[in-house]
């Protein structure tokens, strides 16, 4: 049984930052990856950023790179969101991988205003 608990989203204005947060708990060592995706109204739904839960190797959306930085700690994955813009607006949601099988966290709300 693994379990995602996702925290940190809000509202804030553009040009903001933010931080969340992805526990996991469970059995969770022979995670693959970890993945943040976000999914607007209206819009399918868009993978962010994801971490090698090993190895530790990062990727990034074109549209939110040198803006979002993901890093682990332990079972714990965050996302760090600065310059924050409207656009970014979304339901944040993060996906752990192990073994060909995809966790979904709850999802957390980010909303930013111009």
């Amino acid at each position: 049984q693994v379990r995602l608990v996702e925290s940190g989203g809000g509202l804030v204005q553009a040009g903001d930052s933010l931080r969340l947060s992805c526990a996991a708990s469970g059995r969770t060592w022979n995670a693959y990856d970890m993945g943040w995706y976000r999914q607007a109204p209206g819009k399918g739904r868009e993978l962010v950023a994801r971490i090698e839960w090993r190895g530790g190797s990062t990727n990034y959306a074109d549209s939110v790179k040198g803006r979002f930085t993901i890093s682990r700690d332990s079972n714990t994955v965050y996302l760090q969101m600065n310059s924050l813009k409207p656009e970014d607006t979304a339901t944040y949601v993060c996906k752990l991988a192990i073994e060909g099988i995809n966790y979904w966290g709850q999802g957390t709300q980010v909303t930013v205003s111009s």
